[in-house]
Parts: structure tokens; sequence; C-alpha cells
């Protein structure tokens, strides 16, 4: 099955535009939407039933061609009739056709996201990213105020945020295991190491003293900080 089209540029231009035209031509264009969907995706069902609402159309307005009329000129007889029957097939069928299709070809709706295009999961991370390299600078230029502002210390009240950092010298394992993403026991091991080493001179120092895998070191890099 192929892949709905990655989700760029706003509603109306992801398929929007398909409802504009069948409304306003009352289902009579829904034919273009259609063969539209056929062309982005290359499927065969799509091609198929875009196929299948193009010769609808053209039977119907054969048969409203063809079919008889009164003294009114209103047409009437059994040709009408099936003409009406697809008629409401198309306007009807025809839109909630669009919408199964639309969600098909490029996903349903998006979720929102920042006016650069950027995605806002993406753009919270790079943020926390930013305040943990201007956290750890502090860290190193003045320790004091560091301290002061609790850096490294989530499981203490404070107002500074720095992204997400946890001092390996002084946080409690659960706050260790939380912003390192390890387990309770390893972040156990970190802190009986520090008990034993007195203090960490920097991160690298826990890897040393502790017989972590390999895999958490990275983790550890990014979160942690020594105080």
């Amino acid at each position: 099955m192929t892949a709905p089209v990655a989700p760029r540029g706003n509603w109306f231009t992801r398929g929007g535009w398909w409802f504009f035209v069948h409304v306003l031509s009352l289902g009579v264009l829904t034919v273009v939407p259609y063969a539209h969907a056929a062309t982005v995706t290359r499927r065969r069902a799509h091609a198929v039933v875009a196929a299948a609402v193009g010769a609808a159309t053209v039977l119907w307005i054969v048969l409203v061609s063809v079919a008889p009329r009164d003294v009114t000129g209103r047409t009437t007889g059994a040709p009408n009739a099936i003409a009406a029957l697809i008629f409401f097939v198309l306007l009807v069928g025809g839109l909630v056709g669009l919408i199964v299709l639309r969600t098909q070809v490029y996903g349903g709706t998006r979720a929102p996201s920042r006016p650069d295009g950027s995605d806002p999961a993406v753009s919270r991370a790079l943020a926390a990213r930013r305040r943990r390299t201007e956290a750890r600078r502090l860290v190193t230029d003045d320790p004091l105020l560091a301290r002061e502002l609790r850096i490294g210390r989530p499981d203490l009240p404070r107002d500074y945020d720095d992204g997400g950092l946890v001092d390996l010298n002084t946080a409690p394992a659960p706050a260790i295991a939380d912003l390192c993403g390890l387990d309770p026991a390893q972040a156990g091991r970190i802190v009986q190491a520090r008990q034993a080493a007195g203090r960490f001179a920097s991160v690298e120092d826990v890897f040393s003293w502790t017989e972590l895998p390999v895999d958490t070191w990275d983790r550890i890099r990014d979160r942690g900080v020594t105080l």
C-alpha cells in the first residue's frame, strides 16, 4: 500500500480544494479531485475509482440529454429517474468518498506547526538543549550562582529552567534516573560511587567509578553536570 503523501502546505493545497470543486459544481466535476488523487498516489484502486466517477458523470449527462420532456420542458421518464439517482450518488457519495480519499492521500489533518514549519516537539527539544548549554556555562563560569539557581536539582523548588540537567554530585537517585533515562539500580550505582569518591570532578568520572552500560553514557553526558 502506498504511504500517504508527506503533509506539506496548508489545508487547501492538501486536498481542501477538492471540496470546493465538488460543492460548487454540484458533483458534476467531482471526477477532477478523484483524478488528481489517482495522479498523486499512482495507486490502481484510486485510478479505478476515478474512472468509475468519470463514467458515472458521463452517463448522467447522456441520460439528462436523452430523457423525454413534458410540455413544460422538464425531463421525465426512466432516463430522468436514473439520472436523478446518479446525481444523488455523485453529490452525496462523492463527498463522503473525498473525505476518505483525502485521508488516504494526505494522511488526514496534521498537527498544527510553528509558522516556520518546524515541528513543535522538535522546537521544544532544541530550546531545552539551548537552555542546558547556557546552564552548563554557568556551572563552569560561576558555580556559586549555579548552586544558588539550583541547576541540576529538579527535586528542589526553583525558578530557573536549566533545560533538564541533573547534578550527579548532589541529586538523589530518582532524579538521576528520571533525567538520564536510567533504571533505579543504575542510578543507585552513581550515588554509591560518588559517596565512595567524595565527589565527581567531571561527568566522565562517573564512567570510571561505575560499571554502567556504554549505551547509557551519551544520555548521562547530555543531562549530567557536576557541581
